[in-house]
């Protein structure tokens, strides 16, 4: 039997306002909110949900409330990627637009991917385009 990869937990301040950063940024659904927890899912997800099984059914992102702020860098990260026919930097530009920053985390002037930080401080990269 295998596990399911049931979401990852994100830790914050202020939940209600990360939750929906990454719902935004993602282009996904809150499905569940209080001040203390928040739930995000891919749209489709919910679309096809009773088709699902357990075992197809994507992980989501848990976000709960702690009393500190984030302290120092992340020790696990979110890759993200555009579709070949999107634009990249555009996602970019969009992230950023959004409340994203670009952050150095010691990556080098060459590599194929950007890395960003949430609104919260949390790291992540958008990769190059990536096919289906």
């Amino acid at each position: 039997m295998a596990l399911r990869w049931y979401s990852n937990v994100i830790e914050t301040t202020d939940v209600v306002r990360l939750a929906r950063w990454w719902a935004d940024a993602l282009d996904w659904d809150v499905i569940y909110e209080t001040d203390d927890e928040s739930v995000v899912i891919p749209k489709w997800a919910q679309e096809l949900g009773e088709r699902l099984t357990f075992h197809q059914f994507p992980p989501g992102l848990v976000f709960v409330r702690v009393d500190h702020e984030k302290a120092t860098k992340n020790r696990i990260h979110m890759d993200l990627a555009p579709h070949t026919s999107d634009d990249r930097d555009a996602e970019i530009a969009r992230l950023e637009g959004l409340g994203a920053r670009r952050i150095d985390v010691g990556q080098g002037p060459d590599v194929s991917w950007t890395v960003l930080a949430d609104i919260d401080g949390n790291e992540f990269c958008v990769l190059s385009s990536r096919h289906e």
